[in-house]
């Protein structure tokens, strides 16, 4: 399929994302929890330490984007289709982690806008729901509120800055699309790009999606956090694992 009819309004391809500003926390999070989460039986947590995995928190402000001018939180997993090879254990998941070969799924990815929800969820398959979302800047640090359903589900805030560029990288995103596991593949990179050990801090609400990062064991200190003054990305269809 060359395209997607959303709307009243035609999706083609690669759909890009020219300037987007960007946020992550990362976790290191009990791996039988974070297995617990998974859809179905496709996916297997990738362990970066004996019985540790990874749960990435990010907060997205597309600023020009062909699906739109749209705020989104990712919560995602860090996974390897099951049975796929994960070379020496530990070692090998983390060499992949550092060289962009060790994909994610996503759990959940709210947005403020009903469009990309729409097209998020019909042509790769991503959880979207449209939900409020509020980013605030300020001269160091970012924040964002994501209300789902009427509730406060979390507040993340996050140290800003950077001077490196990040290079473009190929990477991997997996979904399942009515019970059938697919790979998205994608290409980003970023100018302002900073990462710092720590610095993110998060609260939990209720809701789905407080419950299930509590039972990850968070709020804690974050392994890492990243940000992006100006990261833009090129998306593929979706194919079929």
């Amino acid at each position: 399929m060359n395209g997607y009819l959303i709307q009243g309004r035609r999706v083609e391809f690669p759909v890009v994302v020219r300037h987007a500003t960007a946020g992550s926390a990362t976790y290191l999070v009990p791996a039988r929890a974070a297995r617990a989460l998974l859809p179905g039986q496709d996916f297997e947590v990738a362990e970066v330490l004996p019985g540790r995995a990874l749960c990435s928190l990010a907060i997205i402000d597309y600023v020009d984007n062909d699906l739109g001018d749209y705020n989104e939180v990712s919560i995602a997993l860090f996974v390897r289709p099951r049975g796929a090879p994960a070379g020496v254990p530990y070692l090998g998941t983390i060499r992949d982690l550092l060289r962009n070969r060790l994909g994610t799924l996503i759990l959940h990815l709210p947005v403020n806008q009903s469009f990309t929800c729409e097209a998020g969820r019909a042509i790769w398959g991503f959880p979207k729901t449209v939900q409020q979302i509020d980013i605030d800047y300020g001269a160091d640090r970012c924040a964002c509120k994501l209300v789902c359903d009427g509730e406060l589900a979390l507040t993340l805030t996050l140290p800003r800055g950077g001077s490196k560029t990040l290079p473009d990288a190929t990477l991997t995103g997996y979904t399942v699309i009515e019970g059938v596991a697919h790979t998205n593949s994608f290409s980003s990179g970023a100018e302002g790009f900073g990462v710092r050990l720590g610095g993110a801090e998060l609260t939990l609400g209720r809701g789905v999606i407080a419950d299930q990062l509590r039972s990850l064991g968070l709020p804690k200190r974050a392994l890492m956090t990243t940000w992006m003054d100006k990261m833009h990305a090129r998306f593929g269809p979706s194919e079929k694992l």
